[in-house]
């Protein structure tokens, strides 16, 4: 897929976004080391309302990397779905542009062992709830993209197209990337409504296990997938 506009090909935008994202990472690996250094602590040396407090510190964290997302979307969705600033095994984790939904529950479970039979019991209903908005959302992203590949296909071969042609072309593909953009929207909507909404039926405690999980998760494997490239290299 190709973008139609010159702001959508700028690649200053991919830049930007790969610059600040440079930065987010840091701050990741700083709450990390926040999230670890307070379960290391005594059980009951743990105030819940600072447990309370830094899981929302660091879900604000994550959104800011959704807002950016959000404003690059506008600049240039199609490189979203093939991002240089992730590297190929990060990107084999990925479902529409970012880590799978169902990647919390299985997070949660590892993380916070000591379930009762009524958090299971909520967690399985949201698990029914989101893989019926996951397969939505996948038939919608099916069908912009045939979309997206018929229209592309008039533009190749044959006679080049007039310049009206090429203005409905361009039209056309603008309002394709458009959709897109809202695909891509409600997905990261449903990850973190999904994470936060695991995140509501948990104790503070094991809240921050689960953050403390999830981050180090992705930590884990950009690490791995940045030392599969050094060797490649």
């Amino acid at each position: 897929m190709a973008a139609s506009s010159s702001s959508a090909s700028n690649p200053k935008n991919g830049l930007a976004f790969e610059s600040f994202f440079e930065g987010w990472l840091v701050r990741q690996e700083h709450y990390l080391d926040e999230l670890q250094s307070v379960l290391g602590k005594h059980e009951d040396s743990k105030d819940d309302e600072y447990l309370k407090e830094l899981s929302a510190r660091v879900f604000n964290h994550y959104q800011e990397y959704y807002d950016e997302k959000s404003r690059m979307s506008n600049h240039n969705v199609f490189l979203l779905f093939n991002p240089p600033w992730f590297t190929p095994f990060e990107r084999s984790f990925f479902w529409i542009a970012g880590f799978k939904p169902d990647l919390a529950f299985k997070v949660a479970a590892a993380a916070a062992a000591d379930l009762t039979a009524e958090q299971k019991e909520m967690i399985e209903k949201l698990k029914i709830e989101v893989k019926v908005a996951v397969k939505e959302l996948n038939d919608e992203l099916a069908r912009v993209q045939e979309s997206v590949a018929a229209h592309e296909l008039m533009t190749v071969g044959g006679k080049a197209p007039s310049g009206d042609e090429m203005g409905e072309i361009n039209s056309v593909l603008d309002e394709l990337q458009a959709e897109l953009v809202t695909v891509i929207s409600n997905a990261d909507v449903l990850r973190t409504r999904t994470a936060e909404r695991v995140a509501a039926v948990l104790n503070p405690v094991q809240s921050v296990k689960f953050l403390a999980a999830v981050t180090e998760m992705q930590v884990r494997v950009r690490t791995i997938g940045l030392e599969k490239e050094a060797r490649k290299r």
